[in-house]
């Protein structure tokens, strides 16, 4: 099967970082679905993991943690798939990825892709939708209906793929959405995903919220950087807020006061950890991703898909990192079709 893979570590301009290559079609194991990939898209998951170090792989390493297909076999022990089925999952990322023809996927971590949108479309929403649903709705004390009614939420970094989806969920639960960007294009994107009001993040933020009316703000999702806006966080937060954070902190953070004095909730969220620990719950990434199709399907949620780049190769795929490690790209960015 084709395959897009790497073996060393290298800066994307390097044409050795993303090769094309051939693989042997994998074998489903009891819990697996065998799947064939129609279309994927990129995430920061992806460049961190290929971003240069002196590991060498011995054998081809595929990356790809979003992908949207059809089922070819399912194990023995997989119930509620069949041959046929067009299922959309972001997987597991100790295993093979999706930039391959075939992929085998835990089938407790997919879900029917939505009826209404094609592949690409689909498959620009597992990763950040279960992010932005265990963030907002379980890791955080919040109602996924209506557990937003009368409170503020603010999300840094609105224009990114969680922040797309996030502020859409945020909305749906009922809370005043506040979405921060700073250029026209993307503060645009993020009033279409339904942001009530967007600010600058390039400025300070305090400012900014009270010109709203916001003195102080009950949520916040920091999707960008831990370490730089923490302090501000911590003052502009209520006290028993929350803060959600998906974003390794390059430093120690101080959790004291205010975080201490306010009782603030300090909520971290990593997609992978049920797949990654085998906890007894990892069904609830695939209830969660039947549960965002049925949305998008009655047009409660949109897809996130800003562009793409077909097919799906090597070349293709260097760009997709390139562009994504620029730190301006919008929505997600899909590759379909071999």
């Amino acid at each position: 099967m084709k395959a897009v893979a790497l073996t060393r570590y290298l800066p994307i301009d390097d044409p050795e970082s993303l090769v094309d290559v051939e693989l042997s079609k994998p074998v489903p194991g009891a819990h697996d679905l065998l799947v064939r990939v129609e279309a994927v898209s990129v995430n920061p998951v992806d460049t961190k993991i290929r971003a240069p170090k002196p590991q060498v792989e011995t054998q081809p390493k595929v990356l790809g943690y979003d992908a949207a297909g059809v089922v070819e076999a399912a194990g023995a022990g997989v119930q509620g798939f069949k041959p046929g089925d067009r299922v959309y999952y972001a997987g597991d990322v100790i295993r093979p990825g999706s930039n391959a023809e075939f992929q085998l996927v835990d089938a407790r971590l997919a879900a029917a892709m939505p009826h209404s949108l094609d592949f690409a479309g689909a498959a620009a929403l597992p990763l950040v939708a279960i992010t932005a649903w265990e963030l907002l709705f379980q890791r955080m004390p919040f109602d996924s209906e209506h557990g937003g009614n009368g409170k503020s939420l603010l999300v840094i970094a609105g224009a990114g793929g969680v922040g797309s989806i996030a502020i859409q969920l945020a909305r749906r639960a009922g809370f005043s959405v506040v979405a921060t960007a700073s250029r026209p294009e993307t503060m645009d994107w993020c009033r279409a995903m339904g942001a009530q009001h967007v600010i600058n993040h390039r400025e300070p933020l305090a400012p900014q919220l009270a010109a709203l009316g916001f003195e102080q703000i009950d949520a916040a999702l920091n999707l960008a950087d831990t370490d730089r806006y923490w302090d501000d966080l911590g003052a502009l937060l209520a006290p028993q807020g929350h803060v959600g954070l998906i974003v390794e902190p390059k430093g120690a953070l101080h959790i004291g006061d205010p975080y201490k004095a306010k009782c603030i909730g300090i909520h971290w969220e990593f997609m992978f950890a049920r797949a990654r620990f085998k906890t007894p719950d990892m069904a609830e990434q695939g209830r969660i991703l039947g549960r965002v199709a049925q949305l998008v399907d009655t047009g409660e949620l949109k897809s996130i898909q800003h562009e793409a780049l077909n097919p799906i190769n090597a070349a293709n795929l260097r760009e997709a990192h390139r562009r994504l490690e620029s730190g301006a790209s919008i929505g997600k960015l899909v590759l379909a079709g071999w």
